[in-house]
């Protein structure tokens, strides 16, 4: 569902302003992202909603160390998603596609690729990605419409950290910040709002360092 969402509206809104500066892209899907919260205010109130398997109460023992198995199930999913899309982007004509827009879409467009389907197909993928993620979040978490601008933000961090170009950096990152987010909150005194200071405080070093993040390459 949130593909064909995805694709219309990259196909029929988002791709009108594709070649204008980089504020009215950004102005617009920010415009986007409050009139759909909005919708789904009204739809669903904001009262909080979870789900809530039969196995969420259960979990791995590793000796003191208790991992949930809807925390690992998550895990899983992830790499699966992450797999699917390398294969997607390495092993098929349309992840080439995909690629060459991304490297140079006058010259992609000069061999025959569709832009504004290609445009539109990499956003739809991408929505039906965040919807997974979303179904996996809410067995873990209480949602809301409104609860996925941390993860907005955490996402667009992850993607910096790692670096551009490949699938397997965007998993490097999203690890990196992960492990320094729960490192920050261990410490003593420190709770989940530090460690998200302490997390972005990396990215903003990796950038200094490496502009092109961790693992990233141009294309």
């Amino acid at each position: 569902m949130l593909f064909v969402i995805g694709y219309a509206l990259q196909r029929g809104v988002i791709n009108r302003v594709i070649r204008a500066p980089l504020l009215f892209t950004f102005l617009l899907t920010f415009g986007v992202n409050l009139i759909i919260v909005s919708l789904l205010l009204l739809i669903f109130t904001a009262d909080f909603r979870s789900v809530t398997p039969s196995y969420s109460g259960s979990g791995l023992h590793l000796g003191s160390v208790t991992i949930p198995y809807i925390r690992l199930g998550g895990l899983a999913v992830a790499f699966l998603l992450a797999g699917v899309l390398w294969a997607i982007l390495n092993r098929t004509r349309i992840g080439a596609a995909i690629l060459a827009v991304g490297a140079d879409r006058d010259a992609a467009q000069l061999v025959g690729v569709d832009l504004r389907h290609m445009y539109a197909l990499t956003f739809g993928i991408g929505a039906a990605f965040a919807g997974v993620a979303g179904g996996i979040i809410s067995t873990f978490q209480s949602i809301t419409p409104t609860a996925g601008d941390p993860y907005t933000l955490q996402a667009f961090a992850v993607v910096i950290l790692g670096g551009l170009g490949r699938v397997s950096a965007t998993v490097a990152g999203g690890l990196t910040f992960g492990l320094i987010e729960i490192l920050g909150q261990s410490m003593p005194g420190l709770g989940s709002g530090f460690a998200n200071a302490i997390a972005f405080v990396v990215l903003v070093l990796v950038l200094v360092i490496r502009p092109r993040g961790l693992l990233g390459r141009l294309a």
